[in-house]
């Protein structure tokens, strides 16, 4: 299993743009004030990605209500929610990405001849399920404030030093937990 480029520019455009829907700190704006919409190119170049790739992207992350899109001479992208309620999980779903780890053709159905699960089915199936649950744990905000490092710090203390939260839990119990 591999997260491909569409995952990886999806996320990474996500983030740029998030981190240019942020107010600056010094900037008088009002919260009915929409951010100004940001051009696929203006993205492209401060990521170093492709503009004609992420055009494919962002089609597909309108579609999954993530990004609005305007067109004309102040046309762009800007975010179709706050950054805190996009999980990374829901940008590489959107962009059409499979975290599967298993080999099986459905959930149903197992890889073996007759539909039968292999012996490592479960472990390949957890391996699936634990990293749907991280990208679930992370939003666009985690990402812009550089607060990966810590949630991750403070899940693996949770995990090795208590009980009350364990990696089956939902994210945001988990991560309530935390705080």
């Amino acid at each position: 299993m591999k997260l491909t480029t569409k995952s990886r520019y999806a996320v990474m455009a996500m983030a740029e743009l998030a981190k240019q829907d942020r107010p600056a700190a010094d900037a008088v704006s009002t919260s009915a004030d929409p951010p100004t919409p940001v051009l696929l190119a203006t993205l492209a170049n401060r990521q170093s990605l492709s503009t004609a790739y992420l055009e494919q992207l962002f089609a597909k992350l309108v579609r999954a209500g993530l990004v609005t899109g305007q067109r004309g001479p102040r046309g762009g992208y800007r975010l179709a929610k706050p950054s805190d309620a996009i999980t990374i999980a829901d940008i590489v779903h959107a962009v059409d990405e499979d975290t599967k780890a298993t080999r099986c053709p459905s959930p149903t159905q197992g890889c073996l001849p007759g539909g039968e699960r292999c012996l490592t089915h479960d472990l390949w199936a957890e391996l699936s399920n634990h990293i749907d649950w991280f990208l679930s744990a992370m939003t666009l905000a985690d990402v812009v404030g550089r607060q990966v490092q810590p949630i991750v710090a403070a899940i693996r203390q949770s995990a090795s030093g208590s009980s009350s939260a364990s990696t089956s839990s939902s994210p945001a119990l988990v991560l309530e937990a935390l705080s």
